[in-house]
């Protein structure tokens, strides 16, 4: 009986990797939730993060993801042997010519060190992707889609994307407009956001939610403050202490707050303003009314929920354009009856129906931000109505498995692992483009731009014709390709 050969190898499961702006978060853990339940769909991720995370804290969901975590060098110059290694590879690849002329159209157009980081970066991703990465999504549509778009055209494989708030109205309308057009699709959260971005491009993009995930936030247990009022009512906020979120407007409306009833302020998250703002606090005689809690895990922020009877969001378009898309901390809050007062920015109304699920203020305007407050401060009744409503209407529209199982289907149709069960699974609404909505990519899409005097300017800057600066998907190696070449330098 002759010996049994040698056994082969199963193939290795096709990755898609994310690349994330950071990771872990405390303030993006709706991605978390996203990875958490993506991997519960049977797709498997592998996590690229361009910095290192800065917060101690992390929440307990971060333990349960599975996917692998690479760090990219956050600056060129810490790590400038890994850098060079890469570079020195990757200049070799067939496709390092055409992708260096698309950067330096960039570069030209954005003459700026982070771009410079960018391209480096996107050199190193290349060059270490492992082979079962067979594609590349990035969260956040500025920086994290830059590298990603940089490293699919250097290694021939596609790229998708994610877009939310600061992404969407702080990047160039150049830049926005030509990374839709290259992605081969490209998802948000908010319908204010698809509606800006459908502008630039097209049919290019599709609406898919966050929502909760109702497991990580069950219904709050019934209150001990149902038979009557607290002696102190608690008025919360969330959120980073950044100018979109505009707690100055807060403050200045909690300042014109009558002494009765009693109430306090408890504040919770961290950010690069909260000195300034709990100085403005200080100064607007507030000290004794306020606490400031910092960053904390989802445990901890569910409780504190639960002990408030007011929530409270002051949000507001920044001086560069930046603003909230639909903050995740309003699904939170209301997933617990929590009722909300917030002002009319960006996607917002999406959630809440002013006088039906919360109440909206003007943004910038504490006069009526602290009417709206004062009013719910006495009427516990509305209170309780408001509160009840805005949880009725977020745990019947805003699941996360909703939006996990349609970007499932989308995940699925790039890895050619399409199912029968997929078809059923249909973007919200009517999809503006098929072969844009679910990823396939046998049905015909123009993804031509129209032409763009800023994008012609910078392709006779970085030296190249108007044809060779259209922005196109190309065709060429599989990415196996570009690691066997990879391979066989190393073998040189």
């Amino acid at each position: 009986m002759s010996a049994p050969g040698p056994v082969s190898e199963p193939p290795p499961t096709p990755t898609i990797a994310f690349v994330l702006k950071g990771y872990p978060r405390l303030s993006e853990t709706f991605i978390t939730q996203e990875i958490l339940a993506v991997e519960a769909r049977g797709i498997r991720l592998h996590i690229v993060s361009l910095r290192h995370p800065t917060e101690a804290n992390v929440h307990p969901v971060h333990a349960r993801v599975r996917a692998p975590v690479t760090y990219l060098p956050e600056y060129l110059h810490e790590e400038p042997a890994r850098v060079f290694r890469a570079w020195r590879r990757v200049r070799r690849w067939p496709r390092y010519g055409r992708t260096l002329r698309l950067w330096l159209r960039d570069l030209v157009r954005d003459p700026t060190r982070n771009r410079v980081r960018r391209f480096g970066q996107a050199v190193v991703l290349a060059d270490e992707l492992p082979p079962e990465v067979t594609h590349i999504h990035a969260h956040f549509l500025h920086t994290p889609a830059s590298v990603a778009r940089y490293a699919a055209h250097l290694t021939g494989r596609k790229w998708t994307g994610s877009a939310h708030a600061k992404d969407i109205w702080t990047t160039p309308r150049w830049e926005k407009r030509e990374k839709l057009h290259d992605a081969e699709w490209v998802v948000t959260c908010t319908a204010v956001n698809r509606a800006e971005l459908d502008a630039l491009a097209p049919g290019r993009v599709e609406l898919v939610r966050h929502g909760l995930d109702f497991d990580e936030f069950p219904p709050s247990p019934p209150p001990s403050r149902a038979e009557g009022e607290p002696p102190v009512l608690t008025i919360l906020s969330v959120g980073r202490a950044v100018e979109k979120k505009g707690y100055p407007d807060l403050i200045a409306a909690l300042s014109r707050l009558p002494a009765e009833p009693a109430w306090r302020f408890v504040h919770v998250g961290g950010g690069p303003l909260i000195e300034s703002i709990r100085g403005l606090a200080e100064r607007a005689g507030l000290a004794d009314r306020t606490e400031w809690v910092g960053a904390i895990a989802r445990p901890e922020l569910l409780a504190r929920l639960r002990a408030a009877d007011l929530f409270v969001l002051a949000s507001r378009v920044a001086r560069d354009g930046d603003r909230d898309g639909l903050p995740n901390v309003l699904l939170e809050a209301q997933s617990q009856g929590l009722p909300c007062v917030a002002t009319r920015v960006s996607a917002i109304p999406e959630l809440i129906e002013d006088g039906v699920t919360g109440v909206l203020s003007p943004p910038g305007d504490p006069e009526a931000l602290a009417a709206a407050i004062e009013r719910l401060l006495r009427d516990r009744g509305l209170r309780l109505r408001l509160g009840a409503a805005g949880e009725r209407r977020v745990r019947a529209d805003f699941s996360s498995a909703a939006g996990a199982d349609r970007l499932a289907v989308k995940f699925r149709a790039l890895l050619g692992r399409r199912t029968p069960a997929d078809e059923g699974i249909v973007p919200y609404g009517q999809p503006i483009a098929r072969g844009a909505a679910d990823g396939r990519s046998d049905a015909p899409v123009d993804a031509s731009p129209d032409p763009d005097p800023e994008a012609a300017a910078g392709a006779a800057g970085a030296g190249l014709s108007a044809t060779e600066a259209e922005v196109e998907v190309e065709t060429g190696p599989a990415p196996g390709a570009a690691r066997g070449e990879r391979a066989a330098d190393r073998a040189a």
